[in-house]
């Protein structure tokens, strides 16, 4: 059986609030606790009004402050963005909060547009140094020495574990180096899905936290009863898509029922490409899809995202995909 784990970018629809995205991830999380997924995770985004989880690991803390067993975590912190003593700080407290459950993933990207960056005060050659960011990060989670100058408080001897997310080869190689879990974000970069993990498994090291390799791929599952319903809702991710396309960032949009409308032949073929590793439609159609990028890919895990428009065909999305890995066993043989 293949793990699968949610990746939520807490839209917020058009109409609706921040505050309204905020309840509908603490019910998602909720059900995808009791559905059995393995870890919940949300990503850092800035100056962008239809993603809500800019303050990453403040919104990490009320998914779990709502839930209660299911892993909970950052898919990811854009590392340099911020200091490797206040991530720890940050996190140490998330991990003291809510023991063995925090997961902390970790990007160079800056997580927005080149203006915004500035206006973060990020250093524009803070990605040259992600390797030791890493390190150093993953020094103030181990084990205080005496008369250690600078510790985190909490975090220290605390081994939150860390993950390398990325979408090109340099994240699967940093990823093997360290012997730390590798997640790519083939759900909207999936070009070097198949180099990447295929040099993350051969170059492996193992280290005290990953004694082998272990892979998460991104995807976008969209389920539903039928697969023209399936198709209809999984319309506003590709209007989202579109719109990224057209350098625009705005609100979740609802699903439309010609998509053809929406998008010129160009930008079909963008967004298409972007959209590649996205499955959609009735279980069967589903399951028979996920089932071939499974094997052919050889992922430990799944990363899914599925950001409708509707709550409520969100929540039945993942609930049939719980169901088909339950008694349909993703990733074998059907």
């Amino acid at each position: 059986m293949v793990a699968l784990s949610i990746l939520d970018l807490v839209p917020v629809v058009e109409g609706k609030t921040p505050a309204d995205a905020f309840a509908n991830t603490r019910d998602l999380a909720q059900h995808a606790e009791r559905w059995g997924y393995q870890r919940y995770w949300v990503a850092e985004h800035h100056n962008m009004v239809g993603i809500a989880s800019a303050a990453t690991s403040v919104v990490i803390g009320f998914i779990a402050a709502h839930t209660s067993t299911i892993r909970v975590g950052a898919g990811g912190i854009m590392l340099p963005n911020h200091s490797p003593l206040i991530i720890a700080e940050q996190f140490g407290t998330l991990e003291s909060l809510y023991p063995g459950r925090i997961d902390l993933g970790l990007g160079r990207a800056p997580g927005t547009d080149r203006a915004t960056s500035q206006a973060m005060r990020r250093d524009s050659m803070a990605s040259d140094h992600f390797p030791d960011d890493v390190l150093e990060l993953q020094s103030y989670f181990g084990p205080s020495e005496p008369d250690q100058a600078i510790q985190a408080v909490p975090g220290a001897g605390l081994k939150v574990p860390l993950w390398i997310l990325g979408s090109s080869l340099y994240g699967a190689q940093l990823a093997a180096a360290f012997g730390l879990p590798y997640a790519f974000a083939s759900h909207f970069a999936p070009d070097a899905l198949d180099h990447a993990l295929a040099l993350y498994k051969a170059q492996f090291r193992p280290s005290e936290q990953m004694a082998k390799p272990h892979a998460m791929a991104g995807v976008n599952v969209v389920l539903a009863d039928s697969d023209a319903e399936a198709n209809y809702h999984f319309s506003s991710i590709q209007q989202r898509f579109t719109d990224m396309v057209r350098g625009k960032r705005g609100y979740l949009k609802p699903p439309i029922d010609d998509i053809e409308s929406y998008w010129s032949r160009e930008e079909k073929i963008h967004a298409s490409r972007m959209l590649a590793c996205s499955f959609v439609g009735s279980p069967n159609t589903v399951k028979r899809k996920l089932d071939a990028f499974v094997a052919s890919t050889g992922v430990d895990e799944l990363m899914v995202a599925s950001a409708l428009f509707d709550h409520q065909a969100r929540l039945r999305s993942y609930e049939l995909l719980a169901e088909l890995n339950e008694h349909a066993i993703l990733g074998k043989a059907a």
